[in-house]
């Protein structure tokens, strides 16, 4: 009996240690993304992603290859694990999902028509 106490109590210890050090979605995907976006009409797509924690929200702006700011970001909606965020380029509204992989890898779609991959861009 004591043995099946020990091993209930162990287990219960390990999924609240997992509760306690898991980030938030807003944590996660804090920071600059690189993002390639695969088989679109104007062939493959880059754009980087510069999203900011503001509270338990995230906002932010897209920017070219070229770092040039090319849109705004008007709402992120942000689940469990994945992020879709919202706006306007080349005059169409689009959203992007993206879903965690690694701690710096993310994959997802675009207007769940196009693949697209993310890389979190190191800070020095």
């Amino acid at each position: 009996m004591k043995k099946l106490s020990l091993v209930c109590t162990v287990i219960l210890g390990l999924f609240f240690c997992l509760d306690a050090s898991a980030q938030t979605t807003a944590d996660y995907f804090a920071g600059k993304w690189n993002v390639t976006i695969f088989g679109t009409p104007n062939g493959d797509a880059k754009i980087t992603l510069v999203l900011e924690k503001k509270g338990t929200d995230l906002t932010g702006v897209v920017r070219d290859s070229t770092n040039t700011e090319v849109s705004t970001i008007t709402q992120i909606d942000q689940n469990d694990k994945s992020i879709t965020a919202a706006f306007n380029i080349q005059n169409y509204d689009v959203t992007l999902t993206l879903n965690p992989v690694d701690q710096d890898n993310t994959k997802g779609t675009l207007m769940n028509m196009f693949d697209a991959v993310g890389v979190r861009v190191k800070e020095n």
